[in-house]
């Protein structure tokens, strides 16, 4: 029991949306989800064996951002902007070991981009 338990605090399943359920939670049409994957605003998490679309959480703050950029933006704009945005996040997370060690980010720690001592 003790290991099920440790297991799921380890590495908790993840809840994947078939097209139908975000649909059905979003609101939208099932064309206009399928078009905003397609065009690339929103990105399937997998597929199931049966070539399903599954969608990670993650996609209902990506619709409900959508739906505020369209005020003001085209369809072609907005994927530019979540584009820039996905490449923020990613060159974030790439970027995080080269942080300082005392936690304040952008100054250097004395070690130079190779992992070398500064001297």
């Amino acid at each position: 029991m003790g290991d099920l338990t440790q297991r799921l605090r380890d590495n908790p399943p993840v809840k994947r949306f078939r097209i139908g359920e975000v649909v059905r939670f979003s609101g939208l049409s099932r064309q206009t989800v399928h078009n905003y994957t397609i065009m690339g605003l929103i990105c399937e998490d997998e597929r199931t064996e049966g070539g399903h679309r599954l969608y990670s959480e993650s996609v209902f703050y990506t619709l409900a951002r959508i739906e505020r950029l369209r005020a003001t933006c085209t369809l072609r704009e907005i994927r530019s902007i979540l584009d820039r945005e996905r490449m923020e996040r990613n060159s974030l997370v790439l970027d995080s070991p080269r942080k300082s060690f005392s936690g304040q980010s952008g100054q250097q720690t004395g070690l130079l981009q190779d992992g070398h001592q500064a001297v």
